[in-house]
């Protein structure tokens, strides 16, 4: 196919800058790939970071964050009415060369509208539709980008390695979100380890580190067999789409890893990863290590 114009150049730029700069993680799986792919998953990443942004903006108030989505949603149906906007200048043209399921970003939406009206989640099949719909989407999306040799088999394994992600995100995150009002992992597993969440004037933890600890693991064991279903995906791929979702799987799941080793030292800190760790698992998914 033709190379793009030097609008739409101008445009994956800018959603490349988007992801290098805002979406750093994944930035080390995406500039694994050759530049059409690159450039069109730099699109799908900087639109759905849009979305996250919009439904993250704690200082907004929650209906202008449900109308901006609402917004959102429909210029999404009209991609090509927006030449001004370099992410969706982009993303329209990657969807034209790929076969990129854009209704997957209406998932994504509900899943943020879900956020904004600070939904909860009883049982891990509640969670799991959220899952689904913040990161299971995009895992569905990068396919379309990555293409398969089997996608019908491909589908269900992009998902799982989405909610995977995901799974990481909330066990790292869960002091962030508790700050925000936010609980995400399920009611059932809390009440089952005896776990509140609730913390002191200080900040720190009610509940005692052993049941803490406990919880943590058990979400953190969930986690791992997600990834050994979605990192099944990886022979389907061809070498350098593998890389780039290997060297994305492989982040989460070394972070992953350092949260279930110290579960009570995850909560009280961020737990991150250096960028030469990152840059040491990028390598290893591009030699081809694991698959």
């Amino acid at each position: 196919m033709d190379e793009p114009d030097a609008g739409t150049a101008g445009a994956y730029r800018h959603c490349e800058e988007v992801v290098r700069t805002q979406a750093r993680n994944f930035a080390y799986g995406i500039r694994l790939l050759p530049g059409p792919k690159r450039r069109a998953l730099s699109a799908v990443y900087a639109f759905a970071r849009r979305i996250d942004d919009i439904g993250d903006d704690h200082g907004t108030p929650a209906a202008e964050r449900l109308a901006k989505l609402k917004d959102e949603r429909a210029r999404l149906a009209h991609l090509d009415a927006h030449p001004s906007d370099p992410v969706l200048t982009a993303l329209a043209d990657a969807a034209r060369r790929h076969p990129i399921p854009l209704a997957a970003f209406g998932e994504l939406i509900d899943g943020c509208e879900a956020d904004v009206r600070g939904e909860v989640y009883d049982t891990f099949d509640d969670l799991l539709w959220y899952c689904r719909c913040v990161a299971g989407a995009v895992g569905r999306l990068s396919l379309g980008v990555f293409r398969s040799s089997d996608p019908k088999a491909a589908v269900p394994r992009a998902d799982a390695l989405g909610v995977a992600l995901q799974l990481t995100n909330i066990l790292r995150d869960v002091r962030e979100d508790g700050e925000n009002g936010r609980v995400y992992l399920p009611a059932k597993d809390l009440a089952r380890f005896g776990c509140t969440l609730e913390r002191d004037e200080t900040g720190r933890f009610l509940d005692p580190p052993d049941r803490l600890t406990a919880l943590v693991r058990f979400e953190a064991n969930r986690a791992e067999d997600w990834y050994d279903t979605g990192l099944r995906l990886l022979p389907m791929l061809d070498r350098r789409s593998a890389a780039c979702a290997g060297a994305m799987a492989g982040i989460y799941r070394r972070l992953l890893h350092r949260i279930a080793a110290d579960p009570v030292a995850a909560l009280e800190t961020r737990t991150s990863l250096r960028g030469w760790e990152k840059a040491a698992v990028s390598a290893r998914a591009m030699a081809g290590i694991g698959r």
